[in-house]
């Protein structure tokens, strides 16, 4: 009977200790994923920033290609083309007075 107790003892300290490090392993486990998780979610909100600024810089570049093709056309109208005349060439229509600033 003795033999029996002992033997019952030791099982269950075997399945105690058992218990102890698959709950242990299980534990550890859990904490690499935490871990892993917060670092993941790190990565998405930086991800998620950049894309913010890329978005951005679309947008700053469309605006900027609406403005140039605003100004092609201009480029192409007779106004611009006076307006080119008058202020780089200093040539005006006949009989149109010309007035200057003093420097």
């Amino acid at each position: 009977m003795a033999k029996r107790r002992i033997a019952y003892r030791r099982r269950r300290h075997q399945n105690r200790f058992s218990m102890f490090l698959v709950s242990l392993v299980v534990l550890m486990i859990m904490v690499v994923v935490a871990v892993r998780s917060v670092e993941l979610q790190r990565k998405i909100d930086g991800y998620d920033m950049q894309i913010a600024g890329l978005n951005a810089q679309i947008e700053a570049e469309n605006t900027r290609t609406e403005q140039i093709e605003e100004y092609r056309k201009y480029t192409q109208t007779k106004a611009y083309v006076e307006e080119v005349a008058k202020d780089k060439l200093g040539l005006v229509y006949e009989g149109e007075i010309l007035f200057q600033e003093d420097k």
